[in-house]
């Protein structure tokens, strides 16, 4: 008879790469039903709980460890608890031959002509972290979520008075002098500059640079929550100036969510007056035009990259499009389950002109707002990399554990004739996302009539090998897509609906070749930064006071004294 056995370690923190590939680990134990190793949030209790994992008389807070193992029996869940510590000490073993200093200051010690902190702690840390790079004049690359507004802000405007750039919070990705911080697509050198407040929006364009012939310069993410209007657009202004004064980049291209329109004029200025054509994809904020003087105003990803590439006046070169043959979609809902946040944002904005009603989790109108994230209602758009869902445990972009268990939730749904979904590549990401997501999309073609489409994101160039991806995904039976223009055309084909300032300038400096950078956080945004060449060293980090809030504010204190 199956049987749950659990073990909550107070306080304990191990990086979200750790949690994924111990959980793993132990599900493919002998015996081994279903495996949860999370940090005990809420939302991750809910998840468990949604995946039918017993957790009634398990006590343990937000910031313990929750060790969770369903076995076929008592002895066999028991056996995989028992080999926690097993499993963790061989990683640990795996790594012990890097030097990893326990502090910020003894990184830079090491690695003195580092430039920028890459910092990936769970969020109530890292505005700390952050704060104390900025202290050491880093840039810093801040992937971190769940910061709270006035940190960033706080952390912003500090950075604007010591002429540095702090990218983020929750940015996912960037590409500084040919190094992809991050999640980012191994693309060539050229004249793009890119800025975005959209970690796969800067991937999509980056990539369709590449894809069509064109090179990048540099590539600054801002944080999604940068053209909010109480952030004010500080990062933005600053790259876009940046760029300005690089000599090495002739066009710019803006990419962003929903701005706010107060912002909007501000950045629109600082654009026109910066002497170089520049490319602006704002989705969900209505183009004033196709252009002004030297405004270009792009409605899709791939329109921005196409957009770029021309006025670089570098040849374009796209690759012949694969169409493939798709069967008749099943009369039913759509359920998009993204990775990417402006995939999906993205997404949204192209159906809800010809699918109603469609619900999401990040709703472009107030009656879009999903009311229950865990459960779909009509046409629903996910965004799973949002904070509901990634707090205390890894971006969907490196675990596609919980993507899988909401891809056969949506399959069970008898209403359901249509799925999409991306599959993001790149440096930083799942190291093969299609051996995991194919088989599932196989299961789901061999045993209904519900259609699924794969977009995938990336190039020639990506660790992953973008053409085998695609090979795994189609031989599943997915209609593989490379952006999601082309997929929002599909799905309205197959469903038929008929519905239709002033600040210290950032310095050139840095920018050119090389790079020297300090890693706090995941293990394996470091192992990217070598892999690319990139000078690196990795803080050994451990939540200051064990994460004790009270003991933290004393040391605090006894800081600032």
């Amino acid at each position: 008879m199956a049987a749950t056995k659990y073990e909550v370690r107070p306080g304990v923190y191990y990086d979200s790469v750790v949690l994924m590939q111990l959980q793993k680990s132990l599900a493919e134990m002998p015996g081994v039903i279903d495996a949860g190793v999370v940090m005990a949030t809420p939302a991750n209790r809910e998840l468990l709980e949604s995946a039918d994992f017993d957790l009634s008389g398990i006590a343990a807070k937000a910031d313990d460890l929750l060790i969770v193992v369903k076995g076929v029996d008592e002895t066999a869940a028991a056996a995989a608890v028992e080999q926690v510590d097993d499993l963790l000490k061989r990683r640990s073993a795996k790594n012990a031959g890097d030097f990893c200093p326990h502090s910020l200051a003894g990184a830079l010690d090491y690695l003195p002509q580092s430039q920028w902190v890459l910092i990936s702690v769970p969020g109530r840390f890292a505005a700390g972290v952050a704060g104390e790079a900025l202290d050491l004049n880093q840039h810093v690359f801040l992937y971190s979520d769940n910061v709270p507004l006035k940190d960033e802000i706080a952390l912003k405007h500090k950075a604007r008075e010591k002429g540095l750039l702090v990218m983020g919070p929750d940015c996912g990705t960037a590409i500084i002098n040919g190094i992809g911080l991050g999640f980012a697509n191994r693309v060539r050198r050229g004249s793009i500059g890119l800025v975005a407040a959209s970690g796969t929006g800067l991937q999509a364009v980056s990539a369709g640079i590449h894809n069509l012939g064109g090179g990048i310069s540099q590539a600054i993410g801002t944080g999604g929550r940068d053209l909010k209007r109480d952030v004010g657009g500080v990062t933005t202004l600053q790259a876009l100036d940046l760029l300005r004064r690089d000599g090495e980049t002739g066009v710019i291209v803006l990419i962003s969510k929903p701005m706010d329109p107060a912002i909007a004029p501000a950045i629109i200025d600082a654009a026109q007056n910066c002497g170089k054509p520049v490319v602006f994809n704002l989705i969900g904020y209505p183009p004033p035009g196709r252009q002004i003087d030297n405004l270009f105003f792009a409605s899709t990803l791939s329109e921005a990259a196409v957009l770029a590439t021309e006025l670089s006046g570098q040849r374009l070169t796209p690759g012949q499009a694969n169409e493939f043959e798709s069967r008749p979609v099943k009369r039913g809902y759509l359920r998009g389950l993204f990775s990417g946040g402006t995939l999906a944002y993205e997404a949204l904005l192209g159906l809800q002109t010809f699918l109603t009603p469609i619900y999401s989790n990040i709703p472009l109108r107030p009656e879009q707002k999903l009311s229950d994230s865990m459960t779909s209602q009509a046409h629903t758009i996910l965004d799973l990399g949002e904070d509901e869902f990634t707090q205390g445990r890894l971006h969907p972009m490196i675990d596609n554990d919980l993507r899988l268990r909401r891809l056969r939730q949506e399959a069970a749904d008898p209403e359901v004739g249509l799925i999409v979904l991306d599959i993001v590549l790149g440096e930083g990401a799942h190291p093969d996302p299609a051996s995991e997501l194919a088989p599932a999309i196989a299961e789901i073609s061999n045993n209904s009539d519900i259609a699924v489409i794969a977009i995938v994101l990336g190039t020639d160039e990506d660790p992953q090998g973008v053409g085998g991806q695609i090979e795994k995904l189609e031989r599943a039976g997915a209609v593989v897509k490379r952006d999601v223009s082309q997929s929002v055309a599909e799905i309205n084909r197959r469903m038929k609906v008929p519905y239709q300032y002033e600040f210290v300038p950032v310095s050139t400096d840095g920018l050119g070749e090389g790079l020297a950078a300090v890693n706090v956080g995941l293990e394996s945004f470091y192992d990217s930064l070598k892999a690319q060449g990139a000078q690196a060293v990795h803080v050994d980090w451990r939540p200051p006071a064990g994460g004790k809030e009270d003991l933290m504010a004393i040391l605090a204190r006894m800081k600032n004294l």
